[in-house]
């Protein structure tokens, strides 16, 4: 089911070219759509994350992979659901299903913002416990890679629309975009380009590249491990933490990639 992903407002402007009091005439303005989506994985309850409606399937799946608790394999159905019919919910409530091969997975407790996903030492601590070093690769081209946030501002209708939504993108070697997602939050940008690869069995993406429209936390790296990727290119900077999670996992992380220029911080053998 198609859903709206903005919604109109009329909007009065101001500003010294509006006329003698700054004051201008009422015009309609678009503004991005932002509704919790709860995430069941076989019908218990893991998180609730405000996001932009649009490719829920693939945010959920993203998002369980992300935290460990599902492989592509195990996934035979996804629904939206609710305590009755899809409608009573309005959409906002997506079920995994995996007939019982998932793990019982541990709720996040409250829910998560658009803005952050992920707090606290714990779950910080559990989140790369799990993973193992990413296997040896070519390194990247390195004027590829600076010229990809370019590439995905270019491709970003919705936030040429509103001006309030982030983008991420999955790109291989050769600089072509295979998935490009938006919404308003960072992490389920990314949640959504990595559920795609997962239901299209693309996972591990060893030789595909991450790139993110904001900063490099340690959740953008984390995810990027997770799902496989071999390099994530933010326009932002990343955190400390970010960068020495990258160089434990082999990462390659570029930040302030903007004008033809961009830092690496890792892995070692690059910088």
């Amino acid at each position: 089911m198609a859903r709206s992903r903005t919604d109109s407002v009329f909007t009065r402007q101001y500003g010294s070219k509006t006329g003698p009091s700054g004051l201008g005439g009422r015009v309609p303005d678009d503004l991005v759509v932002e509704e919790p989506l709860t995430i069941r994985l076989d019908d218990a309850v893991v998180s609730s994350t405000m996001r932009t409606p649009g490719h829920d399937f693939e945010l959920a799946a993203g998002f369980l992979h992300t935290e460990g608790v599902l492989e592509p394999e195990w996934v035979s159905g996804i629904r939206y659901c609710g305590t009755g019919a899809p409608v009573e919910s309005e959409f906002n409530v997506v079920s995994v299903e995996t007939g019982g091969q998932a793990p019982e997975p541990k709720a996040r407790l409250g829910s998560i913002s658009s803005a952050c996903g992920i707090c606290g030492t714990e779950a910080i601590e559990e989140l790369t416990a799990r993973l193992q070093v990413l296997p040896k690769y070519e390194p990247w081209d390195h004027d590829l890679l600076v010229e990809l946030p370019d590439k995905l501002r270019s491709n970003q209708p919705l936030f040429d629309q509103t001006g309030a939504v982030h983008a991420a993108g999955a790109v291989d070697r050769s600089g072509k975009m295979q998935v490009i997602r938006e919404d308003i939050g960072r992490h389920n940008a990314v949640d959504k380009v990595i559920g795609r690869l997962l239901l299209d069995g693309r996972l591990p993406a060893h030789e595909l590249a991450l790139v993110v429209s904001g900063r490099s936390s340690f959740e953008m790296v984390q995810k990027a491990w997770a799902a496989g990727f071999t390099a994530l290119v933010a326009v932002s900077a990343p955190s400390a933490l970010a960068v020495a999670t990258a160089r434990q996992a082999g990462l390659t992380v570029v930040g302030f990639a903007r004008a033809n220029q961009a830092n690496f911080y890792s892995p070692d053998w690059i910088v």
